[in-house]
């Protein structure tokens, strides 16, 4: 018997399993049962759609048994099986980047019933939390014929060995028979897990959380047989279906209830917690197909990374396509799980003719209207009882929301908190949808209305909030919220009246200016130069204070050298001395450190504009000022601490404390 040591990450995963990651051990029985159900739908597809397995006898089920004296309980699955290849990649491995951080950031918060951890998908290896044993016995579809067995008792290694169709656990399982496919799991429960070996305590958790896997599921059990006078005579053999076996998202809506919906999701999707939403919906027509579309309570924890899982299965006429099609929706709804089913598209189709097909196109395109209807009512319903319980009530107090209108407004909270940034994606990508994408995203605010305790604001109610002849948007970037807030950039706008944006996404240095536009009024960028055209200057005056200031400009220019694009008179300073903005044309500092990040690190760094507020005394001072090592001094100092304040990284913080040293010492 071969022995094997896990990855890292799958050691890592165990110790957090095996000292309760979950709170809720039951669900160990609801991962086995859906990799099971997994199983029989690839071999499934495989029978209708390849050739080669076009002669295998399909026959789908899931058999669960136990002995009540051994503490053993078994599920086994007439599917796609395994090879010896398979076994190691599928349980000797987690094969998904981002994987070694995530573990170590759960081993490290404290909190090891974290929501994040049931969409990891630990599928098979939460067995461990009931089990001190486990064998797998396995013959894999197309394959050589081997039956393969895989144990571990889930410490560091685990074994693999090839056993004779002739032994007596093939035999047990029906490997014997060369037509026999499929898995076995054996799950040597642990004592704190006995209660698991028992006929209520089993048909009480497939009818909890696998009522509506799509393959009948066996429960084999022994009954006391009785004779006519009441004695006992014995014992007997019964085999009961104890689920309904009916693929959930083809029922009509009303006979669905919202358990219903919630139980289905945790088996789709690995997921312990009930979903944020669910958006269930059949198309007859031209076109017939059906779509059950879930949203996570909480955002995946791999949705930022180039290789995410797709959450959505594809069905043909019920039959499993294929879970791992990103063409499905864009990349921007990568957090939706669920079904699609359509009765038009061929069974063999490929994932080459998937991207290019046009019923799923079609398909595609309607779901993402769908999607984006639905966000944006539950948006709607948020705002409307948040305007309604700002008026006072009678007795001068905001009026109390009722259980539902708390529970429409969380709903909302939860949303935007999780998916605001992967949307925002789809102003870059989705021309077709940008508008309605639009309407959904929410921003932070410089209007008290918006910030503060964490309110947030669309686009229409700061067109609403805006000031008399107001010609444009505001908005600033930047990666910390607190900073923009504090920034000297928005100064003059706030005492203008102006609100402004806080778009502290890495994303809104590119989403935002592709948009561009919103209705009537451009979005522009308080951190960019030309943006300062409405604070109302006099130009007369300015022209003036341009001469007034030239000198001092010439000076800070000559001392900065090539660190910068240009020293200009800033419009937008009142209290502060120096800010920074970058060239229109150029990109954003934000934007520059993503692409470093990408690899893209050759490009030179952007040099900024730098503003300088001629009436403030640090800068007046510099007038009258001819020792050229001090106005170095204070020039380094004015266009470093306006980088820090932007956020920018200081190519050399030792120069710049020691220009500061020597200003204090002065």
């Amino acid at each position: 018997m071969a022995k094997y040591e896990f990855q890292t990450e799958v050691n890592q995963l165990l110790k957090l399993i095996i000292h309760s990651m979950y709170s809720n051990k039951d669900i160990f029985l609801r991962e086995i049962v859906s990799n099971a159900s997994d199983a029989l739908d690839k071999l499934k597809y495989l029978t209708v759609s390849d050739d080669a397995y076009k002669s295998i006898v399909f026959n789908p089920r899931i058999d669960i048994t136990f002995d009540e004296k051994k503490q053993v309980l078994t599920v086994q699955d007439n599917g796609i099986g395994m090879s010896e290849q398979d076994l190691t990649a599928n349980l000797g491995t987690i094969a998904r980047s981002g994987t070694k951080a995530f573990i170590e950031q759960l081993s490290k918060s404290g909190n090891p019933n974290s929501d994040l951890i049931g969409q990891f998908g630990v599928g098979f290896y939460s067995a461990f939390m009931a089990a001190k044993l486990i064998d797998v016995y396995t013959r894999r579809a197309g394959g050589d014929g081997k039956v393969w067995h895989w144990s571990s008792d889930g410490t560091n290694s685990y074994e693999i060995e090839e056993i004779d169709s002739s032994s007596e656990k093939a035999k047990l399982y029906g490997f014997d028979k060369s037509e026999t496919l499929g898995s076995a799991i054996e799950i040597h429960l642990n004592d704190d897990s006995k209660d698991y070996a028992s006929r209520w305590k089993i048909d009480e958790l497939i009818k909890k959380y696998s009522n509506h896997i799509a393959f009948p599921i066996y429960l084999h059990y022994t009954q006391t047989k009785y004779d006519k006078d009441g004695k006992a005579e014995g014992e007997e053999s019964k085999v009961e279906q104890v689920n309904s076996a009916n693929a959930l998202w083809k029922k009509n809506k009303s006979e669905l209830k919202e358990a219903d919906y919630n139980d289905f999701y945790k088996t789709i999707s690995h997921d312990g917690t009930d979903p944020l939403l669910h958006l269930h919906t059949h198309a007859e027509g031209t076109q017939e197909y059906t779509t059950l579309f879930y949203v996570p309570q909480v955002a995946p924890f791999d949705m930022y990374q180039a290789d995410y899982k797709s959450g959505l299965k594809l069905y043909v006429k019920r039959v499993f396509i294929t879970d791992d099609d990103r063409e499905l929706l864009p990349s921007y709804l990568r957090f939706v799980r669920g079904i699609i089913d359509s009765e038009d598209l061929p069974l063999n189709v490929s994932r080459e003719i998937l991207q290019q097909n046009r019923i799923l196109e079609t398909i595609k395109t309607q779901s993402v209207k769908k999607l984006l209807g639905e966000f944006k009512k539950i948006g709607e319903d948020a705002d409307k009882i948040a305007k309604d319980h700002a008026a006072d009530g009678a007795d001068g107090k905001a009026k109390e929301l009722t259980d539902e209108e708390k529970a429409k407004v969380e709903k909302w909270t939860k949303f935007i908190k999780n998916y605001n940034r992967p949307l925002k994606e789809g102003l870059y990508s989705d021309f077709a949808n940008r508008d309605e994408i639009a309407a959904i995203i929410r921003f932070k605010s410089t209007d008290a209305s918006g910030d503060g305790d964490g309110k947030w604001t669309s686009l229409a109610d700061y067109v609403k909030r805006m000031k008399e002849g107001q010609k444009a948007i505001y908005y600033i970037t930047g990666t910390d919220e607190k900073n923009l807030r504090s920034s000297p950039l928005l100064e003059a706008y706030k005492k203008k009246g102006f609100e402004v944006l806080i778009c502290c996404d890495e994303i809104d240095d590119i989403v935002i200016p592709a948009y561009g536009k919103y209705g009537d009024f451009d979005l522009k960028a308080v951190n960019r130069a030309g943006s300062d055209e409405e604070l109302g200057v006099d130009k007369e005056e300015a022209k003036k204070k341009e001469e007034e200031f030239k000198p001092v400009q010439e000076k800070i220019k000559k001392a900065l050298g090539d660190r910068v694009k240009d020293v200009v008179l800033s419009k937008r300073l009142s209290d502060s001395p120096s800010c920074i903005v970058i060239d229109e044309n150029d990109p954003s500092i934000q934007m520059e450190r993503m692409m470093r990040a990408m690899g893209q690190g050759n490009a030179s760094l952007v040099k900024p504009i730098l503003e300088i507020n001629a009436e403030h005394p640090i800068v007046k001072k510099l007038a009258a000022e001819s020792d050229e090592t001090f106005i170095g001094q204070v020039s380094e100092v004015l266009l470093d601490q306006a980088m820090l304040v932007d956020g920018a990284e200081l190519k050399d913080p030792a120069d710049f404390v020691k220009a500061l040293n020597a200003l204090l010492s002065r």
